[in-house]
């Protein structure tokens, strides 16, 4: 089984998944801020199917329920997780070795999605919690940022 690898621009912390799964672009404020970029790109796999390869790198917890990975050297943005034990790890796609191996699938967050912004526009879109399922909702609906 091929394995996708990625990591920080230091190459300090370093990651590889076996899937690359959901790929999508978030354009929610806790992503536009955690990116410092107009909305993030991600990638995920389930967290039986990612590893780092070294020693995890740090978190800053955007929100009650939302772990952020970053390199606290070179400041690259790592990716994010749900403190769910369903949840996946969801990557930066920039942080990708081969990022141009994913495919995008959807935009999430566009409640958000800043008017200036035309990306993937054929892409299928959605507003935070649309199409979840009730325990999904009841999840989120917990969602308390950390940010002002």
């Amino acid at each position: 089984m091929m394995a996708y690898t990625g990591g920080c621009q230091c190459g300090k912390y370093r990651y590889e998944m076996d899937v690359l799964k959901w790929g999508h672009v978030c354009h929610c404020r806790m992503c536009q801020r955690a990116t410092g970029g107009l909305f993030a790109a991600l990638v995920g796999a389930p967290k039986d199917e990612f590893r780092w390869t070294g020693q995890a790198p740090p978190v800053f917890w955007s929100s009650n329920l939302a772990a952020r990975a970053f390199c606290p050297d070179c400041g690259t943005p790592l990716g994010f997780t749900y403190d769910r034990p369903t949840s996946s790890q969801y990557v930066t796609i920039g942080s990708l070795d081969a990022p141009e191996a994913v495919v995008l699938e959807e935009q999430f967050g566009i409640e958000s999605k800043l008017p200036f912004v035309e990306f993937c526009e054929n892409l299928p879109k959605k507003a935070t919690g649309e199409g979840q399922t009730a325990e999904g909702l009841a999840f989120l609906a917990q969602l308390k940022p950390k940010q002002v």
